[in-house]
Protein backbone atom coordinates (compact mmCIF):
# COMPACT_ATOMS: atom_id res chain seq x y z
CA UNK A 1 0.00 0.00 0.00
CA UNK A 2 1.97 3.19 -1.07
CA UNK A 3 1.33 6.49 0.52
CA UNK A 4 -2.35 7.32 1.09
CA UNK A 5 -3.27 10.91 1.82
CA UNK A 6 -6.75 11.47 3.58
CA UNK A 7 -9.64 12.64 1.21
CA UNK A 8 -11.58 15.30 3.14
CA UNK A 9 -9.99 18.64 3.85
CA UNK A 10 -11.22 18.78 7.58
CA UNK A 11 -14.04 20.96 7.23
CA UNK A 12 -17.12 20.59 8.81
CA UNK A 13 -20.36 20.33 6.79
CA UNK A 14 -23.34 22.21 8.10
CA UNK A 15 -27.09 21.85 7.09
CA UNK A 16 -29.11 25.06 7.58
CA UNK A 17 -32.24 24.13 8.97
CA UNK A 18 -35.28 26.85 7.55
CA UNK A 19 -37.92 27.13 10.03
CA UNK A 20 -41.29 27.56 8.54
CA UNK A 21 -43.74 29.72 10.64
CA UNK A 22 -47.55 29.65 10.22
CA UNK A 23 -48.81 32.31 8.68
CA UNK A 24 -50.06 35.35 11.12
CA UNK A 25 -54.06 34.87 11.68
CA UNK A 26 -56.68 37.08 11.40
CA UNK A 27 -60.25 37.17 12.66
CA UNK A 28 -62.87 37.86 10.05
CA UNK A 29 -65.83 40.16 12.40
CA UNK A 30 -69.68 40.87 10.74
CA UNK A 31 -70.42 44.26 11.76
CA UNK A 32 -74.22 45.25 13.23
CA UNK A 33 -76.25 47.91 11.06
CA UNK A 34 -79.92 48.84 11.34
CA UNK A 35 -80.66 47.54 7.78
CA UNK A 36 -79.01 44.41 6.88
CA UNK A 37 -82.09 41.67 7.43
CA UNK A 38 -81.00 38.61 10.02
CA UNK A 39 -81.47 36.22 7.23
CA UNK A 40 -79.25 38.18 4.57
CA UNK A 41 -76.63 37.55 7.27
CA UNK A 42 -77.24 34.14 7.80
CA UNK A 43 -77.45 33.86 4.23
CA UNK A 44 -73.77 34.94 3.91
CA UNK A 45 -72.26 33.20 6.92
CA UNK A 46 -73.70 29.81 4.96
CA UNK A 47 -72.11 30.32 1.68
CA UNK A 48 -69.45 32.82 2.33
CA UNK A 49 -67.70 31.44 5.75
CA UNK A 50 -68.97 27.53 5.16
CA UNK A 51 -71.25 27.69 8.71
CA UNK A 52 -74.14 25.46 9.56
CA UNK A 53 -77.18 26.63 9.59
CA UNK A 54 -77.39 26.46 13.78
CA UNK A 55 -73.71 28.04 13.79
CA UNK A 56 -74.65 30.54 11.43
CA UNK A 57 -77.70 31.55 13.06
CA UNK A 58 -75.64 31.59 16.44
CA UNK A 59 -73.42 33.83 15.07
CA UNK A 60 -75.87 36.23 13.60
CA UNK A 61 -77.53 36.52 17.17
CA UNK A 62 -73.95 37.43 18.56
CA UNK A 63 -73.75 40.33 15.62
CA UNK A 64 -77.20 41.52 16.61
CA UNK A 65 -77.09 41.83 20.50
CA UNK A 66 -73.65 42.14 20.65
CA UNK A 67 -72.35 44.78 17.57
CA UNK A 68 -70.43 41.77 16.31
CA UNK A 69 -69.56 38.36 15.16
CA UNK A 70 -66.67 36.41 14.66
CA UNK A 71 -67.36 34.69 11.51
CA UNK A 72 -63.87 32.69 11.37
CA UNK A 73 -60.22 32.93 11.28
CA UNK A 74 -57.97 32.98 8.23
CA UNK A 75 -54.54 33.87 6.84
CA UNK A 76 -54.20 37.41 5.88
CA UNK A 77 -54.96 37.16 1.96
CA UNK A 78 -58.05 34.41 2.78
CA UNK A 79 -59.76 37.03 5.18
CA UNK A 80 -59.05 40.30 3.18
CA UNK A 81 -60.71 37.79 0.40
CA UNK A 82 -64.05 37.26 2.58
CA UNK A 83 -64.07 40.42 4.16
CA UNK A 84 -64.39 42.37 0.17
CA UNK A 85 -67.02 39.10 -0.83
CA UNK A 86 -69.21 40.15 1.72
CA UNK A 87 -69.19 43.65 1.58
CA UNK A 88 -69.65 43.08 -2.44
CA UNK A 89 -72.35 41.21 -1.76
CA UNK A 90 -73.85 43.18 0.54
CA UNK A 91 -73.66 46.29 -1.31
CA UNK A 92 -74.97 44.04 -4.63
CA UNK A 93 -78.06 43.01 -2.17
CA UNK A 94 -78.64 46.75 -1.14
CA UNK A 95 -77.59 46.64 2.22
CA UNK A 96 -74.67 48.35 4.23
CA UNK A 97 -73.57 45.32 6.06
CA UNK A 98 -69.68 45.83 6.83
CA UNK A 99 -66.92 43.01 7.95
CA UNK A 100 -63.80 43.96 9.25
CA UNK A 101 -60.48 42.28 10.24
CA UNK A 102 -58.22 42.04 12.90
CA UNK A 103 -55.15 40.35 14.03
CA UNK A 104 -56.19 36.96 15.88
Amino acid sequence: MADQTPRTTGDVLEKTRHELKDPEQWRVLLLNDDYTPMDFVVEVLETIFVKSPSEAYRVMMQVHTQGSGLAGIYAHEVAETKVATVVDLAQEAGYPLQAAMEKA
